[in-house]
């Protein structure tokens, strides 16, 4: 069983409870679905550039992560017609989960649940 970490965005902390994100990780689906099984490893919230990515993702991996997904509302956003590409809460996602594969060596994917139509999940192995 893969223990999967979770870091969101601050503009999100107070809209989302992460509830999708938890019953896709436990059913393993949308971003999840790359795991046969899968069990929580810690959530943390990213408050922007003066924090330190890198050392969430150590810490998330020193409480036994072996993989760090960065929630899908960070790259895209909800529409009347699902979730589309762009327009998300952080506009440097790639780097974070560049910065966050370097500093621990753990696979980083991008996207949790909500996934955009067409969307192939993207990992930092």
């Amino acid at each position: 069983m893969t223990k999967v970490a979770i870091i969101r965005c601050m503009d999100n902390e107070e809209l989302c409870p992460l509830t999708s994100c938890l019953n896709c990780l436990r059913e393993t689906k949308e971003g999840f679905s790359i795991y046969s099984q899968a069990q929580p490893a810690g959530v943390f919230t990213y408050k922007g550039p003066d924090q330190d990515v890198a050392k969430l993702a150590k810490i998330l991996q020193a409480k036994g992560a072996e993989a760090i997904h960065l929630c899908t509302c960070a790259f895209a956003h909800k529409t009347e017609a699902g979730w589309s590409m762009g327009d998300g809460f952080c506009d440097h996602a790639d780097e974070l989960l560049q910065a966050m594969h370097e500093a621990t060596g753990l696979p980083c994917v991008k996207g949790t649940a909500h996934l955009p139509a067409g969307y192939e999940i993207q990992q930092w192995a």
